[in-house]
């Protein structure tokens, strides 16, 4: 489409408007169910809960988050090879849709995981192309390309902000299952609009797959997809027949593929003939990075669980006067992030040349995390775990750890795509995806370790570990620069 005329919505073209307000939709929906999961899980059954065990509900959240992230290789997959971004786009929200109104029907764990089943699926195939839609928009040489995605990313935030709001104060004060079905709503207006607008709007955009399978690859996919399944069935039909089948089993089957997938990608790229002797050095410079990505992100998505936990059990319920519930504590990151990206912007350009570099970045973004859990790790030592405090020490540490990810989260994806081997372009973004998923792994093993009488030791832990992190890293900036050769 990449028409320089168009510029019917805010000086961009007219297609940003659709799929601001899809992602918009989406994201409102996904944030809307977050805010919401984990008290659903764990509340008494009496309450209109599922009361399962926290530790099991905190490890549930944790695993939902990495199989999102995961999934997200596979849906970029389906569009390039086989049936482009807009009807895959179109696809992903009809899953959404539906995993929203199994959740919001009263038939206990097994509608939970089938409707995580439908989300997850559908995140997969919606989330990485709504993105690369943007980018068909304009041509290679418009200027108006930067502004388009920062645009488009306020539609993000802004779902992100509203959900917690109204789909947590439906779901806390009146009922988890209305608060879910406005979250299928919301999804339900978002491709609404994609398809009755987008038919103007979209006109000619991602209708074909970029690079589509020759029917011998078509014969290798069915073949290889056959062997998944009939593993994944022995898996999951062994732990069946042994007993060994339970929540926990599945958990820990996902934490492990976490952890060795990015192994996987990283093996394959370094032993591969297609990436030069040019290229090898960079992928071993990614490495420090992406164990970095890692580290931020077990800390930053535990907002949604244990953060939430905390919000719930101990944080005081008013402020200022005013009745707070629990789950609007999930709106503080993209608050802060619309508060505070234009004070990066403004930072990083009037530093120009002497702004730090990227690896120098990632450290202070591990700093700023450690410093967050360190803060929370203060009330309990302050006044004991007993009672409760105040929801200032948690607006305090999501504060921070926003100047954290804005340190280190918009420049992850650039550095991904400047350092990866030519062969494996595609396959970079889903590499950084990669470091979210296996940080939600690793948290679905340490959760459990979370308790009343252990609250100050395991934020001091993690803060303390994500500091060294970050100290190991700018000790070691010099040889990762060394790695990357030309690339700044």
């Amino acid at each position: 489409m990449e028409n320089q005329q168009d510029k019917g919505f805010f000086g961009q073209p007219k297609g940003l408007s659709t799929l601001f307000f899809t992602e918009m939709w989406e994201r409102f929906s996904y944030y809307g169910m977050r805010a919401l999961l984990l008290y659903y899980m764990y509340d008494a059954v009496s309450n209109g809960g599922l009361g399962l065990p926290r530790t099991t509900a905190l490890a549930i959240m944790s695993i939902y988050g990495s199989l999102v992230f995961m999934s997200s290789i596979v849906g970029g997959w389906i569009s390039d090879r086989l049936l482009g971004a807009k009807r895959t786009v179109f696809f992903g929200g009809v899953f959404i849709m539906f995993g929203h109104i199994v959740l919001a029907t009263p038939f206990g764990v097994g509608a939970l995981f089938i409707s995580m089943a439908l989300i997850i699926m559908g995140t997969a195939l919606l989330k990485p192309n709504v993105s690369g839609m943007v980018g068909h928009l304009y041509s290679k040489t418009d200027l108006r390309r930067d502004a388009g995605f920062s645009i488009f990313y306020m539609g993000v935030n802004l779902g992100a902000l509203l959900a917690p709001l109204i789909v947590g104060t439906l779901g806390q004060e009146y009922n988890y299952h209305l608060g879910f079905s406005l979250a299928a709503f919301g999804m339900f207006f978002g491709l609404l609009q994609y398809i009755i607008q987008g038919r103007k709007t979209l006109d000619g955009v991602g209708t074909k797959a970029p690079n589509p399978l020759t029917p011998e690859e078509r014969k290798g996919f069915i073949r290889n997809f056959v062997i998944a399944i009939v593993v994944i069935i022995a898996i999951f039909g062994g732990a069946q027949l042994t007993g060994h089948l339970s929540i926990d089993f599945f958990v820990n089957s996902i934490s492990v593929l976490g952890i060795v997938l990015p192994i996987f990608y990283f093996v394959k790229m370094l032993t591969s003939k297609d990436v030069s002797a040019e290229e090898k050095p960079r992928v071993l410079a990614y490495i420090p990075l992406f164990l970095a990505a890692i580290i931020f992100w077990s800390l930053q998505e535990q907002g949604s669980s244990i953060l939430a936990l905390f919000a719930s059990e101990r944080t005081q319920s008013t402020l200022f006067g005013v009745t707070i519930q629990a789950s609007w504590f999930q709106s503080l990151n993209p608050i802060f992030i619309f508060v505070l990206t234009p004070v990066f912007v403004t930072l990083w350009t009037k530093l120009g040349q002497k702004q730090p570099s990227t690896v120098v970045k990632f450290a202070l973004g591990l700093l700023f995390a450690g410093l967050s859990y360190l803060l929370l790790m203060l009330p309990g030592l302050l006044y004991g775990t007993a009672g409760k405090v105040s929801p200032m020490w948690l607006v305090g540490s999501f504060f921070i750890i926003v100047i954290a990810e804005l340190c280190l989260s918009p420049v992850g994806l650039s550095v991904t795509t400047k350092l990866a081997p030519r062969a494996f372009e595609s396959q970079t973004i889903a590499i950084w995806f990669l470091a979210d998923a296996s940080s939600q792994a690793i948290n679905a093993q340490i959760a459990r370790f979370y308790t009343p009488a252990t609250e100050s030791a395991y934020f001091g832990i993690i803060g303390v570990v994500a500091i060294v992190g970050g100290i190991l890293l700018f000790t070691i900036k010099e040889p990762i620069k060394k790695l990357m050769g030309s690339i700044h």
